[in-house]
């Protein structure tokens, strides 16, 4: 038996982070992972996402250069296998890296599964390990619905993590950001995508506007959608594929059928044998925290996808990301091991969907700003970027402010469009800093940008 100041079960961003923080300030520290080294974010979600999100842009550049003179390239044509091999050789090198970060901050990492034995005691691979302070960032996992033949259905670790066959055809089922990632990168890629919705627009509980403009850019890159349907049934068809049976009675022969239903929590801590210490958990199996993600074990903790602190997060739904685990992993260790206790800005945490074209938002959706009482003023707008001017295609980027009307103080920023992401990156500081309308104004535009239009809205859309 070992005997450390903190254990970590789950070797993801989350847990690496905290681990890592941790052992720089002195701590001894313990890392169990039966998986991958990475988790969800770098073995199977942003990283293999964001690399064939950039396949699929590039594809798209290569059309919009003959616009701009270049000649010779419609022998072009995508090879998906070196492709999928590029893609695992660069995970590959990142999950060597995290392995040699906890080698060098001297992390001992036990690659086998862990469970919570007792208070203060980790069991992995049937050797108990006392342990001062354990923290749980086991992340989630994606949910298929119970559908007639849900067995049939991939998800998004498949996607990324797999899919050695392209299919010709696919339904993505969900049109939440994982699905509309996933349905626009793939059509991006060649491949026949149809998106199931239950509601009439994508990504529910982002800004309205995002929303509307999104869906009918997503259409543009090719990208089916289907709102106010469901899958009642999958049957595989030896002949023609898998014959998926909608709510509405059509139906649709496709190779692959993408659950993008939502993510649980619930797998991963079940087991992790927190039953019998009595941790309290949601509905919904993750397991509850208060602000310094204690749970309601002394001793215990959680981090990242797998807790839930209502009241703490200000966006539901949108705060499972990636540099939130590393901020809640890391201010654990700070707290515990450095005595500074570190508050996480959450309400101007920014998030980005990565779907073609991307949309990125931070702060407050306009019906959020109402809800709070806050009386609003919002400016908007919607114009074809230059890229697109030469090559005589339509895209429409769009962009939103939602603004305080009493105190000037901007609420929250909106884009959809090309480097929405980046743009919005860097509105985030601003939004943290408590930036207003008139410091917006007062900042000299760059010319010719897409995001000086931020800087340049001056007529509010009630005006």
């Amino acid at each position: 038996m070992a005997s450390f100041d903190l254990f970590v079960i789950g070797g993801g961003s989350g847990g690496v982070a905290c681990a890592r923080r941790a052992a720089q300030h002195g701590a001894k520290v313990g890392l169990a992972e039966h998986g991958r080294l990475g988790g969800t974010c770098v073995i199977r979600g942003c990283v293999p996402k964001k690399l064939m999100r950039y396949a699929a842009l590039l594809g798209e550049h290569i059309d919009l250069a003959k616009g701009y003179g270049w000649q010779g390239l419609d022998a072009v044509h995508l090879d998906w296998n070196a492709l999928l091999n590029a893609r695992e050789a660069e995970i590959a090198r990142l999950e060597a890296i995290y392995g040699r970060m906890l080698d060098q901050a001297g992390v001992a990492v036990f690659k086998d599964t862990a469970r919570v034995a007792g208070p203060g005691v980790v069991e992995v691979a049937g050797e108990r390990h006392e342990a001062k302070h354990i923290v749980i960032a086991t992340g989630g996992g994606p949910r298929v619905p119970p559908w007639p033949g849900a067995e049939h259905a991939i998800t998004s670790d498949d996607v990324l993590e797999g899919l050695i066959v392209k299919p010709d055809r696919l339904i993505v089922v969900g049109a939440g950001y994982i699905g509309l990632e996933q349905a626009s990168i793939l059509a991006g890629l060649g491949i026949d995508v149809t998106v199931l919705l239950r509601g009439d627009l994508p990504l529910r509980g982002f800004d309205h506007d995002l929303r509307s403009h999104l869906a009918r850019e997503v259409a543009r890159h090719g990208v089916k959608l289907q709102p106010e349907t469901d899958v009642h049934e999958i049957r595989r068809d030896a002949a023609s594929g898998l014959l998926t049976v909608l709510t509405s009675g059509e139906t649709y022969t496709v190779d692959a059928v993408l659950a993008a239903t939502g993510r649980s929590t619930g797998a991963n801590v079940a087991k992790l044998g927190l039953d019998r210490l009595d941790i309290a958990c949601t509905n919904t199996g993750a397991i509850s925290v208060d602000s310094t993600y204690a749970t309601s074990v002394v001793g215990i903790y959680a981090v990242g996808d797998c807790c839930d602190h209502a009241g703490t997060r200000a966006m539901a739904g949108q705060a499972d990301l990636t540099p939130i685990a590393i901020a809640e992993g890391r201010a654990v260790a700070e707290r515990l091991f450095n005595d500074n206790p570190t508050e996480i800005a959450y309400p101007t945490t920014p998030s980005a969907v990565f779907s073609l074209p991307e949309a990125a938002t931070v702060g407050l959706s306009e019906a959020e700003a109402r809800h709070r009482g806050f009386e609003v003023q919002i400016f908007r707008t919607d114009f074809r970027p230059m890229l697109y001017t030469l090559p005589g295609v339509e895209r429409r980027t769009f962009m939103k402010l939602v603004v305080d009307r009493a105190s000037d103080r901007v609420l929250g920023c909106h884009m959809v469009g090309d480097d929405a992401a980046e743009i919005i990156q860097s509105l985030a500081v601003a939004l943290a800093a408590g930036a207003t309308k008139a410091q917006f104004d007062a900042t000299v535009a760059l010319h010719p940008t897409a995001a000086e239009e931020f800087v340049t809205l001056y007529r509010a859309a009630d005006d």
